[in-house]
């Protein structure tokens, strides 16, 4: 167990490494010069000052330096200052907006496994019926729907013309903090970031009891004369549960993304919102930190995920 976590983990190392490199060189081959979002149009500079400003931000060292100074700063912590907020550490910019998308996601996440599985076991158990098709035209509908327009369908009904829900942001302005206020904030965003997720469990789900339910062992339950409840939820739903538990762990690299976008419709101030606005300002040493701490989460969880499905599953760990 232990040489796999650590082959896992060394994978992940990697991964990460390769995801910075890809970052950090996307960014040098945009249009403009890097220099241009360290000065103030107001505030015109000489040929020199020019030179020595890119002499001291090591921009006038080749990329493979420029990244490897990077880099070791990175490691030690030090993901260096933002350029558009007065000179804020990155890491503390990053972390102050880890906890709205932490609980944006863990909502939307615990929405999608509990509608996921609970859609996925009736279409199973009532295959074919009209309750099935009507859950597989949503479920179709919600995989194939990208996040920016779910957000802006569900803003437009449930916040503008039903004004059930809030249009934006964590907290009402003005007001002292209560639980009761974020969660009226956190249902709309949260239910529409949980739509692909939900699809996606409910569609896995389906098809891994489907298979379960055809196995010998539930037909000689049934034959025993257990009923059809207890077949389902003892016998066939723990042995189904299992590719829904990678499954689950794989789609939090698509959460991440349809929360940018959430973020960004609904104004909530986590990290989504934080990566579009250092992009439309050209604040680098914002977009490479976020983009670090980001893939650092996704690859974490993927890491947790194999580790626990070869929990479960101890014929994974011999692969």
């Amino acid at each position: 167990m232990f040489q796999y976590s650590l082959r896992r983990l060394i994978i992940g190392i990697g991964m990460l490494v390769a995801l910075s490199m890809l970052i950090f060189l996307l960014l040098r081959l945009t249009p403009g010069d890097p220099i241009d979002a360290y000065i103030d149009p107001n505030l015109p500079m000489s040929p020199s000052d020019l030179a020595d400003l890119r002499r001291n931000l090591g921009l006038d060292q080749p990329l493979p330096v420029q990244y490897l100074g990077w880099l070791q700063q990175a490691l030690t912590g030090n993901l260096g200052y933002s350029i558009k907020r007065l000179d804020q550490p990155v890491l503390g910019l990053v972390l102050s907006r880890i906890g709205p998308t932490v609980l944006l996601m863990g909502t939307a996440l615990a929405f999608a496994i509990v509608a996921g599985i609970a859609c996925g076991v009736i279409g199973a158990v009532r295959r074919n019926s009209l309750a099935d098709l009507s859950l597989s035209v949503v479920a179709l509908a919600g995989i194939s729907s990208p996040a920016f327009l779910s957000a802006l369908i569900g803003l437009y009904i449930f916040s503008v013309r039903l004004h059930w829900m809030p249009s934006g942001g964590m907290l009402t302005p003005g007001e002292e903090f209560s639980v009761g206020d974020l969660l009226h904030h956190l249902i709309l965003p949260a239910a529409l970031l949980s739509v692909a997720q939900a699809a996606l469990i409910m569609r896995y789900m389906r098809a891994s009891l489907l298979e379960v339910l055809n196995q010998d062992y539930v037909r000689t339950a049934r034959a025993k004369g257990v009923r059809e409840f207890w077949v389902v939820t003892k016998h066939a739903l723990r042995n189904a549960l299992l590719p829904i538990v990678t499954l689950i762990g794989s789609t939090i690299g698509l959460a991440i993304g349809g929360a940018i976008f959430i973020e960004s419709v609904f104004n909530w101030p986590g990290m989504g919102l934080l990566l579009v606005d250092a992009v439309q300002t050209r604040d680098y040493p914002v977009i490479m930190g976020a983009t670090l701490v980001i893939g650092t989460c996704v690859i974490v969880v993927n890491l947790l995920t194999d580790i626990t499905y070869a929990v479960v599953d101890p014929r994974i760990k011999v692969g």
